[in-house]
């Protein structure tokens, strides 16, 4: 006995209930047309991933029990389907539950089995994450803690049971569906990307078939939410916890698998790209889908010449096309010729509009009006400052006139030590390297000119010129200046920042693990300082663990040195 089984991975839309509602019509009429007896549709699919504060308003509920039901009923006549539906439920009338000390509703992340034009049954989320970028406690209440039984339900003889994403990261849900009578266990997911979560993902999972003894299917996001990405790889795992299927990451797919009673699992694996193209991937997403799921016509990039906005535009580039992107060059008394010439070939490789717009006579009018105030004083970095707010005013007033969204450049390490200019160079939509430390800038640069990509005159080659990722970074804000100059080099600063925000060791740690006490110091020491600019920087793409944001809420004013 077998029961064919497709996993939908889909990219829904926060907030468009009734367009996500008609992709799952779509997807359940393929599956069917297919074969499948069962479709996985990932977690809170109906409404998107993560709906935050939505999920407080009653019309948004009533909206997505709506689309549920118009679900069932379109998909009616597709005899034999069943269909698991990801989506926020409320009981009606039901009395309010108690989290510590406030209340929320009865409200849970829920999954709903559909068939015969009918909602069959409803499971409710029983393990509700609350770290890095989750606050899932905030507008859910646990199914086990409000009594909901597993659901377990038959499709041609085969008993599957339902999980939801963290569910299956503990023991005790998959446990309490296999004594419930499932055969298979389905787990639907909204798990965002990180560099090393689909193996660790795979290795948890593995866990917990090891433990139960069960096949499990793996159903998950895939596109760019706000900060958050979803890379896909849905997979199957057989009753030996192997690899049967895995579908590809950072793309709709429909995979199919043939899952048998003996806990065998039939498929087609797709390997894992290696860790740079997952990083682009990602980045190439999030920005994609940022753009065009807010409807920006296009992007704007202020194009330097240095490393940076050189791997912003490349990737805005495979995100959008050409002829959505364009570049502008403002040099200023301090840019060298090599880096408009750098600019200027790099955006000739990529076929974008380039225009140059020197910065020197609004710098001059700058420092004239400011010339009796500041008389007798060194130049300093607000001379610097000036020129990088210069910029961000003439890419800003661009993007008004038309429409088009900058994009900044700053990376992680930038970000982290406050080497970035408060209305300036952080001025801007959407911060696209925001969670990329500066030594891995230079990996991705070296990786996309290593791939074969066709130039904007028909040849193929690199498309960041060579001498922009071998040139010591500057920012070019004074003269002869080197980013080393006033940094640590960035293979020390990256490593500490590693240590110190993304795995909270103390100090003392970081230095005992061999970095010089003067610049783990001056490191955390910035790192400090710069939260009031982190606050007002542009929402970004989250890449690892830990990035400034969702899942980096430290305090602005605080005496805490350790």
């Amino acid at each position: 006995m077998s029961v064919k089984v497709a996993l939908a991975q889909i990219n829904v839309t926060v907030g468009d209930i009734q367009g996500n509602a008609q992709k799952m019509v779509e997807w359940g009429r393929r599956a069917h047309a297919a074969g499948a007896r069962l479709l996985l549709t990932p977690e809170l699919s109906l409404c998107g991933y993560p709906p935050e504060d939505l999920l407080l308003r009653p019309a948004f509920i009533e909206a997505c029990d709506e689309a549920l039901r118009w679900i069932a009923h379109e998909l009616r006549d597709c005899v034999g389907l069943h269909l698991v539906v990801g989506h926020p439920h409320q009981q009606a009338g039901a009395a309010e539950q108690r989290s510590k000390s406030w209340a929320v509703p009865a409200r849970f992340n829920a999954a709903s089995v559909l068939a015969g034009g009918q909602v069959l049954q409803t499971y409710c989320k029983r393990e509700l994450p609350n770290y890095q970028v989750f606050d899932e406690r905030r507008y859910f209440v646990s199914g086990r803690d409000a009594g909901e039984a597993p659901v377990v339900f038959d499709v041609d003889g085969l008993r599957f049971g339902l999980t939801i994403c963290e569910d299956a990261w503990f023991a005790e849900p998959a446990r309490a569906a296999k004594a419930a009578g499932a055969q298979v266990l389905c787990v639907l997911n909204a798990s965002p990307f990180h560099l090393g979560k689909v193996e660790e993902r795979e290795q948890r999972m593995a866990e917990r078939v090891a433990d139960v003894g069960l096949p499990l299917l793996y159903s998950h996001l895939v596109g760019g939410q706000d900060e958050v990405v979803f890379d896909g790889a849905s997979f199957a795992l057989d009753a030996r916890g192997q690899i049967a299927a895995r579908a590809p990451m950072f793309e709709e797919a429909l995979t199919l698998v043939e899952v048998s009673a003996d806990g065998s699992v039939e498929g087609q694996v797709v390997p894992l790209p290696e860790m740079e193209a997952q990083a682009w991937a990602a980045l190439v997403t999030g920005v994609r889908d940022y753009i065009g799921k807010n409807g920006f016509p296009g992007a704007i990039i202020g194009l330097s010449g240095g490393i940076d906005s050189a791997l912003v535009l490349a990737i805005a580039v495979d995100a959008l096309g050409a002829d959505r992107v364009r570049t502008v060059m403002m040099p200023s008394p301090y840019t060298a010729d090599i880096s408009w010439i750098d600019a200027r070939d790099m955006a000739e490789r990529l076929g974008v509009r380039y225009d140059e717009k020197s910065i020197v006579p609004m710098f001059e009018a700058f420092n004239a009006g400011l010339a009796d105030e500041f008389a007798g004083l060194p130049l300093d970095a607000t001379e610097e400052n000036i020129q990088a707010r210069i910029r961000g005013t003439l890419l800003m007033a661009l993007s008004n006139k038309f429409g088009a969204i900058v994009l900044t450049t700053g990376n992680k390490s930038e970000m982290a030590t406050g080497y970035c200019t408060l209305y300036g160079d952080m001025a801007g939509g959407f911060a696209v390297i925001k969670d990329v430390a500066k030594t891995l800038v230079f990996r991705l640069a070296n990786w996309k000119n290593q791939q074969p990509t066709r130039r904007a005159d028909g040849s193929i080659g690199p498309v960041i010129p060579e001498r922009i990722i071998t040139r010591p970074p500057s920012a070019e804000l004074r003269p002869d200046q080197k980013d080393q100059d006033s940094l640590p080099p960035y293979e020390v600063l990256d490593g500490i920042l590693a240590l110190y925000m993304e795995q909270d060791q103390s100090i003392a740690d970081i230095i005992q693990a061999g970095y010089a006490p003067a610049d783990v110091e001056r490191v955390t020491r910035l790192i400090k300082i710069n939260e009031y600019k982190r606050r007002q920087a542009p929402v970004g793409i989250r890449i690892t663990h830990r990035a400034f944001g969702r899942d980096w809420r430290y305090p602005i004013t605080s005496k805490f040195r350790a």
